[in-house]
């Protein structure tokens, strides 16, 4: 019995070593690492408001009125509500969206996030599912960002299906 929790300890150390040692030096090249680490954009078809950038999930991708170019304005609890659209690490994975569009920012926090046109990009938390665009015109200042890279500032309608009938 005692033999039997010995092998059973270096079975559980070795595999934490393995899991420990797993770096970046054995992840292919940037691009799979970016994709990797959740740095993703695409595009997706949204009812009522088009052609729409989205995060590596399908959920719809935000910009903030009172942001800056360059600069966050979302902070504190803010981000409870508007959960950032992290950098990842090396470049991000691009689908149906112009990389010259795309670009990031350092918070004041010093983390990287997202940005689309100079834009830093948020999530909307009361979207949980892809597709869901209930973040659309919240308080006048959140909105869509179209696949062109530029907010889309249509008010949602009732039949719009975000919940809010507005």
């Amino acid at each position: 019995m005692k033999r039997l929790g010995s092998v059973c300890a270096v079975l559980v150390l070795g595999l934490a070593g393995l899991t420990a040692c797993g770096d970046e030096s054995d992840a292919p090249a940037s691009g799979a690492t970016a994709a990797s680490s959740g740095a993703k954009l695409a595009t997706a078809e949204v009812a009522g408001l088009g052609k729409i950038v989205v995060d590596g999930n399908g959920r719809t991708v935000y910009v903030f009125d009172k942001d800056t170019s360059g600069k966050s304005n979302c902070e504190g609890d803010c981000l409870a509500k508007w959960p950032v659209v992290p950098a990842g690490e090396g470049t991000p994975k691009l689908e149906g969206i112009d990389a010259s569009l795309v670009g990031t920012v350092t918070r004041s926090d010093g983390s990287k996030q997202l940005s689309i046109g100079g834009l830093p990009v948020y999530l909307f938390a009361q979207d949980t599912k892809a597709g869901e665009a209930k973040g659309q015109a919240v308080g006048g200042v959140w909105w869509v960002v179209g696949a062109d890279g530029k907010k889309i500032t249509k008010q949602p309608s009732s039949d719009d299906g975000n919940g809010y009938g507005y």
